[in-house]
């Protein structure tokens, strides 16, 4: 392929937000370097860029930056990339018999998308329904926010947490749906404020139309305190 056409290509998924594959791009040796050693090159990166763009960086108020920035990346809105921060999804025996589905909805997403670096902002609703296993409310949330916390792309994000979940519970019957709104598109590009990208992934039982219509009206319940 000749770099031009190469150059469109890659132009039009990243404008378009298409994903290229299941896993999120990791080279082999990704984990090679120490976190601190990451930091320290970030740095510097950052700086450059900011020194590119014109800013005085000998003012108290951006000195600071780049070191905030590498932190964020690596230990904050990046860590997901580390597979030492997987949350462990321990289970347990369903000794309370309870057969019907199980909802958390609401989970907060923050997630970055890895076209532009810039925020995904949402909200997933997992579910599922035991077959013999079950898993803390809260590991739900930890997983969603694991996957989230690295570069990603909504679709990808949606089939991980669903994976990961059929996988600790050994059942195929798992689902999750994600509302979010993507600053690539809200503020630049199109600029479109108001429009927000849903994407579902459904798993064995939650392919049953009647099933996920339950799972849909759970999720329009309006839970107030």
């Amino acid at each position: 392929m000749c770099e031009h056409k190469h150059n469109e290509l890659t132009d039009e998924i990243g404008d378009n937000h298409v994903a290229t594959s299941y896993e999120n791009p990791i080279r082999d040796d990704a984990f090679e370097m120490s976190d601190k050693d990451k930091i320290e090159k970030i740095e510097g990166h950052v700086y450059e860029i900011m020194q590119t763009l014109g800013m005085d960086m000998t003012d108290d108020s951006l000195m600071g930056t780049p070191k905030r920035v590498a932190k964020m990346y690596v230990n904050e809105i990046f860590g997901g990339l580390s597979p030492e921060k997987k949350p462990k999804a321990s289970t347990f025996e369903n000794n309370y018999k309870y057969g019907e589905m199980l909802v958390e909805k609401n989970i907060t997403v923050y997630s970055t998308c890895e076209h532009h670096l810039l925020p995904i902002i949402g909200r997933a609703h997992v579910a599922y329904i035991s077959s013999g296993r079950v898993v803390g409310l809260s590991k739900m949330n930890r997983i969603v926010h694991y996957y989230a916390k690295r570069p990603q792309v909504q679709e990808r994000l949606t089939m991980q947490i669903v994976k990961e979940l059929q996988k600790a519970l050994n059942t195929e019957d798992v689902a999750c749906i994600i509302d979010a709104k993507h600053l690539c598109v809200n503020s630049r590009g199109i600029n479109d404020i108001e429009s927000s990208t849903v994407t579902s992934e459904f798993g064995g039982k939650f392919k049953d139309e009647n099933v996920r219509k339950e799972l849909l009206n759970y999720i329009k319940l309006d839970t107030k305190f």
